[in-house]
C-alpha cells in the first residue's frame, strides 16, 4: 500500500475484484475513448476475479506494479481511479510503462497527479527502475498536462500506435528518468 494526502494506493487482491468491476461498469462510456474495444466478459466478476489473479502474479515476477486508487478517508469504499507501472523490463533497460484513469467524477481535484507522482516515486525509488514512459492521444490534453506537471518530456509521435475504440490513434510518447 502506497499513501498520498488524499489516497490510498492498493495494490489488488482477488477479493477486490468487486470493487475493480463496479469501477469498470461506472466508468464504461468515459473510458470508451480511451481504451481498446471491450468485450461483454470484461464487465463480469469472472473476468476480474482473474485479472486480480493474473496481476497477482506479475506483481510477484516483478513485471508489473498495480494499484487501485480510493480515497484515504474511505479504505473500503469505491475505488476511484488505478494506475499501473506495466511491461517492466530489467537488464540494462530497468524500464516500464505508465498507465492511468480516474473517475469522471474526479477529474479537476489534482487526484491523478498526486497518485501518479507516488507511483512514480515508488518506481524509482523502491522498485530501482531508471526509466518510466507514459504515452497519450494528442487529444487527451488533460494527460499531456499531467504527465508534464511530473516531469515526464515529449519525446516524439508515434503514428498509429495503438488500437483504441477500435481505431488506430496516434501517441505522443513520453517518459522520465531516475534523476538518481
Amino acid at each position: 500500500m502506497l499513501e498520498t494526502d488524499r489516497l490510498l494506493l492498493l495494490q489488488p487482491e482477488l477479493a477486490d475484484a468487486g470493487r475493480m468491476l463496479a469501477y469498470a461498469i461506472a466508468n464504461r462510456e468515459t473510458l470508451a475513448e480511451w481504451e481498446p474495444l471491450r468485450q461483454d466478459a470484461y464487465y463480469t466478476i469472472e473476468f476480474w476475479r482473474d485479472q486480480a489473479t493474473l496481476i497477482a502474479d506479475q506483481v510477484r515476477m516483478g513485471t508489473r506494479a498495480q494499484f487501485m486508487l480510493v480515497e484515504r478517508s474511505d479504505p473500503d469504499g469505491p475505488m476511484i481511479g488505478q494506475c499501473t507501472i506495466s511491461n517492466i523490463i530489467r537488464g540494462a533497460f530497468h524500464a516500464g510503462y505508465v498507465g492511468y484513469s480516474l473517475d469522471r467524477g474526479h477529474w479537476g481535484k489534482g487526484l491523478m497527479r498526486e497518485a501518479l507522482a507516488r507511483a512514480v516515486a515508488y518506481a524509482f525509488d523502491e522498485l530501482g527502475l531508471h526509466r518510466l514512459m507514459a504515452n497519450y492521444m494528442p487529444r487527451n490534453e488533460r494527460s499531456g498536462r499531467v504527465l508534464a506537471a511530473l516531469g515526464f518530456e515529449v519525446e516524439g509521435r508515434a503514428r498509429a500506435y495503438l488500437l483504441i475504440g477500435g481505431r488506430w490513434e496516434d501517441h505522443v510518447m513520453t517518459a522520465i528518468t531516475n534523476p538518481r
